[in-house]
């Protein structure tokens, strides 16, 4: 009987498993999707403003 139950128990470990690792490869297949959608020109555009923001580099030639 108890062997049954250990059984059971593994069983449901294998499906616990099986159901985990399916939804994390759906997550990242989603997250994938996301990245992929982004256009070439709207990313440099993004990368522009944001390095607009930051603004000029100092002057002084010890800081890198």
């Amino acid at each position: 009987m108890q062997s049954r139950a250990w059984k059971w128990i593994g069983l449901g470990a294998i499906a616990a498993i099986a159901v985990g690792s399916a939804v994390a490869v759906e997550r990242r297949r989603r997250q994938q999707r996301r990245w992929q959608e982004y256009d070439t020109d709207e990313i440099r555009s993004r990368l522009h403003e944001r390095f607009a923001a930051i603004g000029s580099p100092p002057d002084d030639p010890a800081v890198p």
